[in-house]
């Protein structure tokens, strides 16, 4: 191996050391944003790990989409009854909270079992997201039922959730779809959000899955739906053969800085919370490197 002379040696270290520095910086100031990421992205971490990751990165919160693989989040460890307050404990001592617990509660079931069972469990994580002091909830679609008429499905979604809004009026949790699946087009979500109009519904914009099948500008879907957002999901990717491929922040095709700026320039107060799909997608690079880097990517960008 190569020997580094004395004078390469500094100025490795003062690099690494200004690195540090500006990440250090970009954290601490009061209008940088607020960075967040999945555990999507980390699927075989423990929570320590998760935490302490957080914590070494800068990283202000944590959105849970499930610990060691367990989806149901009521059935974690760590939510428990027993250990609740120590994790709750743990999250302040490291000055990181929940911004968001993802459900695969899905709302496009007609009346049915199905459907009470994905509202049931809707209805468990805003019961525990209220315990963890947790804002929000996940809920989605996917892909519209083939055999079911768009305007019935969109009309069911908007009634549950209409439900699970009224479940958590009263709370501190607000309900929010995600643009996910089939529902990505803005004019679709945009009839949701307005007969689902309620003090605890939102919704979580995700660029990339509107930008991969819509095209349609950043500017464009804040401008109709800016109301309604109250989180985000951000991630980068490049279509391949048609089918979308995953990258790492401001490798891709998608124009997610754009959104990042309409955001912040509105002057969005929320998390810009990183979803690196690694769960799904075990071929992508791993968390320690790809969620270390959406800190690097955000602070060059907002520098």
């Amino acid at each position: 191996m190569k020997k580094l002379r004395r004078r390469e040696f500094l100025q490795t270290a003062t690099a690494l050391l200004a690195a540090s520095c500006a990440d250090y910086v970009f954290a601490s100031k009061k209008n940088a944003p607020y960075l967040s990421f999945s555990t999507l992205g980390c699927p075989d971490w423990t929570f320590r790990q998760i935490v302490d990751f957080a914590e070494q990165h800068h990283y202000q919160g944590i959105e849970v989409r499930g610990i060691l693989r367990q989806l149901d989040l009521t059935q974690c460890a760590e939510f428990n009854k027993q250990n609740i307050a120590a994790t709750l404990r743990l999250m302040e001592d490291k000055n990181l909270r929940f911004v968001d617990l993802g459900s695969s509660a899905t709302l496009h079931f007609p009346e049915s079992i199905e459907r009470k069972k994905n509202l049931d469990e809707a209805k468990r994580f805003i019961d525990l997201a209220q315990k963890l002091k947790c804002p929000y909830i996940r809920v989605f679609p996917n892909n519209f039922p083939k055999d079911q008429e768009k305007n019935a499905t969109m009309e069911l979604i908007a009634n549950g959730l209409l439900e699970l809004g009224n479940y958590a009026k009263g709370s501190n949790v607000i309900v929010l779809i995600e643009s996910h699946g089939d529902l990505v087009v803005i004019e679709d979500l945009e009839k949701i959000m307005k007969a689902a109009e309620h003090k605890n519904v939102g919704m979580i914009w995700d660029v990339t899955n509107m930008w991969t099948k819509t095209k349609e500008a950043p500017s464009a879907v804040f401008n109709k739906l800016k109301k309604y957002i109250r989180h985000t999901h951000i991630k980068d990717a490049k279509i391949v053969d048609g089918k979308i491929e995953y990258v790492l922040l401001g490798q891709g095709e998608v124009p997610i800085f754009e959104a990042i700026d309409v955001l912040f320039n509105d002057g969005y107060s929320g998390y810009y919370c990183f979803e690196w799909e690694k769960l799904w997608h075990p071929e992508l690079e791993a968390p320690e490197i790809a969620i270390a880097d959406y800190v690097q990517a955000m602070t060059k960008h907002f520098k």
